[in-house]
C-alpha cells in the first residue's frame, strides 16, 4: 500500500543480524572446542556446547535444531576421546547437550505453529487495512497526493487512525481523523466514520453537511465516552480550499509566505460529543493556490517523543523537507520522525498532503522538445 519506507517497522524482515544469526550456534559450538582443546579443564568446558542448540531454536526449524544438537554431541564425543574421564562421565557430559538439542527441537516446533498463526492474523490485518484505508493514487483529480501510515502495533499494521480522500461531483474532499483509544473498537469506529464519510461526500453539497451526517452516526453508534477527533476539507473552487476542524491538530498551510498552522476560528468538540453542547463545527475559508500544499496530520505525529521526552516539532522540520513531490516530502519527514523517537512509534501515526501542481510549469515543460528529438528539417 505504501512505499517501502513509509511501512512501519516488521520484525519479519530479514536485516544485517538477521543473516548472521544462523551461524551463531555453530561458532559457540566451534569456540567451546577451541576452548577444550587449548585449556587444561578439558571437558569441564563441554556442557557449554548446549548453547549451540538453544540459541538454534530461536531463528531455525527443528531439523535444523537437531542438526546443530547433532552436531554439538559428535564434537562432544571427540573431544571426550581426548580425556581421561570414565565412558560413564563422558556420557553424562554429553547428556547435557543432547538433553537439550531435544528439547530445543520442541520450543522451534512451538514457535514455528505460532509464527504461522501469527501471519494469518496479520494477512486479516491487512485485508482489513486494504478494506478500511483504500490505497489513495499519486493524482486524486488535480492534485498531487502522498499518504504516510503507520500502525504503533506493527504485529496488527492497522489502528485507529483514519484517512480518506476522493473526487465528488462538489469538488474533492477529504478527512484525516484520530478515534479515541487503540485495537479493534477503535478499528470499528474508523470504519464507522469512513463509510459514512464516503457517502455523505457524494451526497452532501455543504462540507457542514457531510460533518453533521457523520455526527448523527456517531452519536447513535459510539459509547458516551468514546469520539473522534478529525478535519474535513473540500475544494469546492479554485483557489479555495474548505475545512472543517473538529477538536484536530490544525493542518499545516504551504504557500508562498511560508508554512502556517491553520487554527480554526472557533473550536468545536470533537465528533461524537455534539450532545455533550459548546460550539458547533464551522466551515473555515482558506486561499490554496497553484504551487500550494496543505498536510494533514493526527496527534501520533506532533505527541511522538524522544528519550528526552521532547515532542516531535513537525512545524519547525517541514520546511527541511517540503518539495514539489508530495510522496518524497513525507518519506524524508517520516524517516526523521522514526529518528526522533529511536525508530519505533508509540502512537499510531498517519500524514496526507496535498498538493496543487502548477499548470503552467507542467505546460511548459510538455512543450519544451527533448534532447534527442530530430530537428526540424530546413
Amino acid at each position: 500500500m505504501f512505499p517501502a519506507r513509509l511501512r512501519p517497522y516488521d520484525p519479519d524482515q530479514p536485516d544485517g543480524a538477521g543473516r548472521i544469526a544462523p551461524a551463531v550456534p555453530v561458532i559457540i559450538i566451534l569456540g567451546v572446542a577451541l576452548l577444550a582443546l587449548v585449556t587444561s579443564e578439558g571437558l569441564a568446558w563441554l556442557p557449554l556446547l548446549a548453547v549451540g542448540p538453544a540459541l538454534a531454536a530461536a531463528h531455525s526449524g527443528p531439523y535444523g535444531v537437531m542438526r546443530i544438537g547433532l552436531l554439538a554431541v559428535v564434537v562432544g564425543a571427540l573431544l571426550g576421546t581426548q580425556g581421561d574421564e570414565s565412558m560413564r562421565t563422558q556420557a553424562i557430559i554429553l547428556a547435557t547437550p543432547a538433553a537439550v538439542a531435544l528439547a530445543s527441537c520442541g520450543a522451534s516446533a512451538l514457535r514455528r505453529r505460532r509464527e504461522q498463526v501469527l501471519a494469518a492474523v496479520r494477512s486479516v490485518a491487512e485485508a482489513a487495512q486494504n478494506a478500511l484505508l483504500t490505497p489513495v493514487p499519486a493524482l486524486v483529480g488535480q492534485f498531487q497526493v502522498a499518504v504516510c501510515y503507520s500502525a504503533a502495533a506493527a504485529e496488527a499494521r492497522v489502528g485507529g487512525d483514519l484517512y480518506a480522500l476522493l473526487p465528488t461531483p462538489h469538488g474533492v474532499r477529504l478527512i484525516v481523523g484520530d478515534v479515541r483509544g487503540k485495537g479493534l473498537p477503535a478499528v470499528s469506529t474508523a470504519a464507522l466514520v469512513l463509510g459514512v464519510f464516503r457517502e455523505a461526500a457524494y451526497d452532501e453539497p455543504n462540507l457542514l453537511d457531510v460533518v453533521a451526517r457523520i455526527e448523527r452516526s456517531l452519536s447513535r453508534n459510539l459509547a458516551p465516552d468514546d469520539f473522534v477527533t478529525a478535519v474535513v476539507a473540500g475544494y469546492p473552487n479554485e483557489g479555495r480550499m474548505e475545512l472543517v476542524n473538529c477538536g484536530h491538530a490544525p493542518p499545516l498551510l504551504v504557500g508562498e509566505t511560508g508554512i502556517i498552522a491553520v487554527e480554526p476560528t472557533r473550536p468545536a468538540p470533537p465528533l461524537g460529543l455534539a450532545s455533550l453542547g459548546g460550539e458547533l463545527p464551522s466551515l473555515q475559508v482558506v486561499p490554496f493556490a497553484e504551487g500550494d500544499q496543505l498536510l494533514l496530520y493526527t496527534d501520533g505525529v506532533i505527541e511522538a517523543r524522544d528519550r528526552g521526552r521532547e515532542y516531535f516539532p513537525l512545524l519547525e522540520r517541514v520546511p527541511r523537507h517540503i518539495c514539489d513531490e508530495p510522496s518524497r516530502t513525507l518519506a524524508s519527514l517520516h524517516d526523521e520522525l522514526l529518528s526522533h523517537v529511536g525508530g519505533r512509534l508509540h502512537d499510531d501515526a498517519a500524514l496526507l498532503l496535498l498538493r496543487k501542481p502548477v499548470l503552467g510549469a507542467v505546460r511548459r515543460a510538455v512543450d519544451v522538445p527533448s534532447a534527442g528529438a530530430d530537428a526540424p528539417s530546413a
